[in-house]
C-alpha cells in the first residue's frame, strides 16, 4: 500500500511577497497537497495577502476559518486579464472540485455566440455549448453584460437578425433596427448574407476601425459639450473592447498543472503493474436514482482523454428493482458480448479475405481454433486493428461487489486476462481481482486523478441519460389525461411516433392510420394536444 507523505508547511507570509501585482488564479493546498480552494484575483499579491493578515481569521466566518486552518501551501497562475482569470478559475474548479468551492459546482458554462450560415436568414444567438453542427461559434465571453450590448450594437450597425428562430417575422422585416442601409423587406437573401459576413468579421475582431470611429464620435461629442452622448459612446466602446479582446481558451489539456495524459497513463501502468500503458480504457457506472429507470453508462478514454465517439448508454432490462451488482453484471455482459460478436464478424471477413491487411497464407477461420474469444480478439487486433477492440483496462464504479459481478461475466465470455479494477468512491480505494486489500494511491497521484476523471465522466454520462429518460416520462405522462387513451393505446402511439413532440406534429389522418386508433380518437388526441 502506498505511503502518503505529508509536506512541510510553507511560510505563507513570506511566499505572499513573491506574488506579482497581476491578475491571475490561486490554488490553496492542504497538508496532503490536495487542492481545497481555487480563487481569482485582479491583483494576486493583494488578494492572497488578505487571507494571511492576523485580523482576517478573527473576523472570518466558520467556513473561512476552517479553510485558513487547512491551508498548507498555495500556488498561482498569472493571466492576461481579469476575464481570463474568471474563465481559468471556472475550469480549475471543475477540474479539481475543491472542498471549499461552491460557485462553479453546477458546471456553469460561459456564453458563446453562434451563427448558422446554413440557415436562409442566419441569426446571431447565444449558446452555452459548442456543438459539432457546422455552425460558427465565437467566444467564450466572461462578461455577459458587455456581450449583450455588443450584440445590440451589431443588430443596429450591420442590420442582422439576433435571437429567435427561422425566417424573419413581419415585424422584423419592417423593424427600424434592420434598415442599414435598407430594411430587410427591401433586400435579397444574398445581400443579407453579406451583412452577416461583415458582422462576423467584426465579432472576430477583424475590423478594429469601427471602434476607432466610435472613439472619434465620442471625442467630437465631448468637444460639442454633449457629455451625455460622449458618456454613452464611452460605455459602448468599453463594452465592445471587452467583447473583442482576444481570450485564451483554457481547455482540459491546457489547464496549468492539471493534466498530463501520457504521464498519468504511465503512472497508472506502474501503480497497477500493467504490461503497458492502458491506451484504451472503458469505465461503467450504474444510475438508479429511482426504480422507474435504472440505467448504466460506459465511457471510453483513449490515450488518457475522453473518446466520446465510443460512449455507450444502457437501460437495465433484466434486473427487477435496485440491484447494483446484478445491473453491473448485465451491462458488462451486454457490452463485451457485443464486442466479441463484432470481433467475430471481423474474423470471418479476414477468413474470406475481405478485410484490409488479410494474409492469404493464413487461415483465419474460427471453426477449429483452440483460442478463446478474448485471445482471438487480442490476436486479431495486433495483426490489424478491428473496428472495435477489447480495452486495455476496464474500470467499474464501486467496490468488491460490483467488481466481482463484472469479473464473473468476463470469465463467462472467455475474457480471463483483461485487466479490471473497481474504484470505490468514498475513500478512492482501488479493488483488484484476487486481492483482498485495496490499493490506496496518494491524493496528488496522476494515476488516481486519471481514474477519477474517467469515473466522474461515467457518472455524469449515466446521470444525464437518467435525467433524459425522466424528462421523457414527464412529457409522456400528458397522455394519461387524454380521454379515451388507455395505457395500452398510449404505448401504441408512443411506439408509432417515438415521442409526444412528434405526435403533436402528426396530422389526424396519420394518427388515425395507427393500428388500434380510430378516426374519432385521433381527432380527440389531436385536439387534446393542441390545447396543451
Amino acid at each position: 500500500m502506498s505511503t502518503i507523505v505529508h509536506k512541510e508547511k510553507t511560510d505563507l507570509q513570506k511566499k505572499v511577497h513573491e506574488l506579482p501585482h497581476k491578475p491571475g488564479v490561486y490554488l490553496m493546498r492542504d497538508r496532503l497537497h490536495r487542492v481545497i480552494y481555487v480563487g481569482k484575483a485582479r491583483d494576486l499579491r493583494k488578494r492572497v495577502g488578505q487571507y494571511f493578515m492576523p485580523s482576517k481569521k478573527m473576523r472570518a466566518d466558520i467556513k473561512t476559518r476552517a479553510l485558513l486552518d487547512s491551508v498548507w501551501d498555495f500556488e498561482f497562475h498569472v493571466v492576461k486579464s481579469e476575464p481570463e482569470a474568471l474563465l481559468l478559475e471556472g475550469r480549475l474548479i471543475k477540474e479539481y472540485r475543491p472542498k471549499y468551492n461552491v460557485s462553479f459546482r453546477d458546471d456553469k458554462r460561459f456564453l458563446l455566440v453562434k451563427v448558422d450560415e446554413q440557415e436562409h436568414w442566419p441569426r446571431f444567438r447565444f449558446a452555452r455549448i459548442k456543438k459539432d453542427d457546422n455552425a460558427r461559434y465565437f467566444g467564450p465571453y466572461a462578461n455577459a453584460g458587455a456581450l449583450r450590448e455588443t450584440i445590440n450594437f451589431m443588430r443596429k450597425k450591420f442590420g442582422v437578425l439576433t435571437f429567435g428562430r427561422g425566417e424573419p417575422s413581419e415585424k422584423e422585416l419592417k423593424y427600424s433596427s434592420y434598415q442599414v442601409p435598407s430594411r430587410l423587406s427591401d433586400i435579397k437573401e444574398e445581400q443579407y448574407r453579406e451583412r452577416v459576413k461583415q458582422a462576423s468579421a467584426f465579432l472576430a475582431g477583424e475590423t478594429p476601425e469601427l471602434i476607432e470611429q466610435l472613439e472619434n464620435e465620442m471625442r467630437a461629442a465631448a468637444v460639442k459639450l454633449d457629455f451625455e452622448r460622449a458618456a454613452q459612446l464611452r460605455t459602448m466602446v468599453d463594452d465592445l473592447r471587452q467583447t473583442m479582446k482576444p481570450m485564451r481558451r483554457f481547455t482540459r489539456h491546457s489547464l496549468p498543472g492539471a493534466i498530463d495524459p501520457i504521464a498519468d497513463l504511465n503512472a497508472l501502468k506502474d501503480a497497477l503493474q500493467l504490461p503497458g500503458p492502458p491506451t484504451v480504457m472503458e469505465c461503467f457506472d450504474i444510475s438508479n436514482i429511482s426504480s422507474t429507470h435504472i440505467v448504466a453508462s460506459m465511457v471510453s478514454f483513449k490515450d488518457g482523454v475522453s473518446d466520446r465517439s465510443n460512449y455507450r448508454r444502457y437501460r437495465i432490462k433484466t434486473v427487477p428493482g435496485q440491484d447494483d451488482f446484478a445491473s453491473m453484471a448485465e451491462v458488462v455482459r451486454r457490452r463485451y458480448a457485443r464486442v466479441l460478436l463484432e470481433v467475430g464478424e471481423h474474423a470471418e471477413e479476414r477468413a474470406e479475405g475481405k478485410s484490409d491487411g488479410a494474409d492469404a497464407s493464413i487461415d483465419y477461420a474460427p471453426e477449429f481454433s483452440q483460442e478463446n474469444a478474448g485471445e482471438t480478439a487480442t490476436r486479431l487486433n495486433k495483426i490489424s486493428p478491428a473496428p472495435v477492440r477489447i480495452p486495455d483496462l476496464i474500470i467499474v464504479d464501486g467496490g468488491k461487489g460490483q467488481l466481482g459481478s463484472a469479473c464473473r461475466e468476463l470469465q463467462r465470455l472467455g475474457l480471463h486476462e483483461v485487466p479490471i479494477i473497481g474504484l470505490a468512491k468514498e475513500f478512492e480505494e482501488i479493488y483488484r481481482p484476487g486481492r483482498p486489500v485495496p490499493l490506496l494511491l496518494p491524493e496528488d497521484s496522476g494515476a488516481l486523478r486519471l481514474l477519477q476523471r474517467i469515473r466522474d465522466e461515467a457518472h455524469r454520462f449515466a446521470n444525464g441519460y437518467h435525467q433524459l429518460l425522466m424528462k421523457r416520462r414527464i412529457a409522456e405522462s400528458i397522455l394519461d389525461d387524454c380521454p379515451g387513451v388507455s395505457d395500452n393505446r398510449k404505448q401504441i402511439l408512443l411506439s408509432q411516433f417515438g415521442s409526444v413532440a412528434r405526435l403533436r406534429k402528426a396530422t389526424v389522418d396519420e394518427i388515425a392510420a395507427t393500428e388500434g386508433i380510430g378516426r374519432k380518437l385521433a381527432e380527440q388526441v389531436a385536439a387534446f394536444l393542441a390545447a396543451r
